[in-house]
């Protein structure tokens, strides 16, 4: 995410005392930012929202095929420390979303959770503890393992609707150096000054550990890509979801490209996208060089939204055309543990000039995001 914006609206809870804290106190996402890392893998509580997402394709020892998503957000209430008496008094609220798709069996499961940055329950660091998670909540974590953040581990299990134990215990590792995307140190969502994030990824991650489904423990090995992004203020009223798609390409590269809808069904001139080439060098992707045409939908049991559920992705500088299929067609997360939104992320195959795999994110289908971001 990853990606495009991927922090969705959290409700304020009026028991912060907050209210008269106002967005424009945060930082904003502005051309000329230069990365510094490993400072940048952590928390930046200066800018109001911030995520780090994985993605990935995991096969077993015994030939199984998974997906998977795992997501820490953080959202600030408020650019200072709290000066409040209570333990209870905090100033960010973390939530998770965690996904495995079994894709032989066509099952989804997903879970979600939230909680405040107040009495250890959960955080993300700004500087490393030695030996402590960088982000957590309850006993879900991520931790940079290395001094670069090219070495990475995660934790999660939860319970899905269904009442399944299922969850990830991966140990990930850079096969390539990671990629900046967007323009002069931004990536802009939308017309307006700090209308953008601060937007990284390692694109190839090498993973291996382990899957539970229930009573059933996999050993896993394959491959993840990581989303890190900041930001304050990037969607505008008119724009009311988007499509992000993160294609792994079998002949080494990788394409990140999103799309942001506008409420009279035109796409924003903002879109843009990465493609990453096999050494990692990266090259901007404006909005008229692809196009992405849907193929099928799919209409949610639940929601009732009606989503994409196949495309065409071309680029034609680059001589690619792919047809990309979603693994499992329902991959509807329903976070009303946590964000309150429904919207469809999935893992997906690509063929065409070029062989691949991925993840697709398709938001405001179920519900526009009307600039609440």
């Amino acid at each position: 995410m990853s990606t495009l914006p991927r922090v969705f609206a959290v409700k304020k809870a009026t028991s912060t005392n907050n209210s008269n804290i106002t967005q424009t106190q945060f930082k904003l996402a502005l051309p000329g930012y230069e990365y510094s890392f490993p400072r940048d893998h952590r928390a930046h509580p200066e800018y109001q929202t911030e995520w780090w997402y994985y993605t990935g394709h995991l096969r077993s020892t015994s030939g199984q095929n998974f997906g998977y998503q795992l997501t820490f957000f953080r959202t600030s209430l408020s650019p200072q420390e709290l000066k409040r008496a209570s333990k209870w008094a905090t100033r960010e609220i973390i939530f998770a979303h965690l996904a495995l798709t079994d894709e032989a069996n066509q099952k989804f499961y997903f879970t979600d959770k939230i909680s405040r940055e107040a009495l250890g329950l959960a955080g993300a660091r700004s500087t490393p503890a030695a030996g402590k998670p960088d982000i957590w909540l309850d006993n879900w974590q991520m931790q940079f393992k290395s001094g670069n953040g090219d070495n990475q581990s995660v934790r999660a299990f939860g319970t899905a609707e269904d009442n399944t134990n299922f969850g990830i215990e991966l140990s990930q590792s850079a096969l390539k150096p990671l990629a900046i995307h967007g323009e002069n140190g931004v990536s802009q969502k939308s017309a307006g000054r700090g209308r953008a994030s601060h937007y990284y990824s390692f694109t190839r991650l090498k993973s291996e550990g382990t899957i539970r489904i229930g009573a059933q423990e996999y050993s896993v090995s394959g491959e993840s890509w990581f989303d890190h992004e900041f930001g304050s203020n990037q969607l505008a009223q008119n724009q009311v979801g988007w499509d992000w798609f993160s294609i792994q390409l079998d002949d080494g590269r990788e394409l990140m490209l999103y799309q942001l809808r506008l409420k009279d069904g035109k796409i924003d001139p903002y879109s843009s996208g990465t493609l990453i080439e096999k050494n990692g060098e990266t090259r901007h992707l404006k909005r008229d060089e692809f196009q992405i045409e849907v193929l099928e939908r799919w209409q949610s049991p639940r929601s009732k939204a009606s989503y994409p559920s196949r495309w065409k992705v071309t680029v034609p500088r680059e001589n690619i055309a792919l047809q990309i299929a979603p693994t499992v067609a329902d991959q509807e997360l329903d976070t009303k543990r946590s964000t309150s939104i429904t919207y469809w992320e999935g893992s997906v195959r690509a063929t065409g000039t070029q062989t691949g795999k991925g993840y697709v994110e398709l938001t405001g289908y179920a519900q526009q995001f009307d600039g609440t971001f």
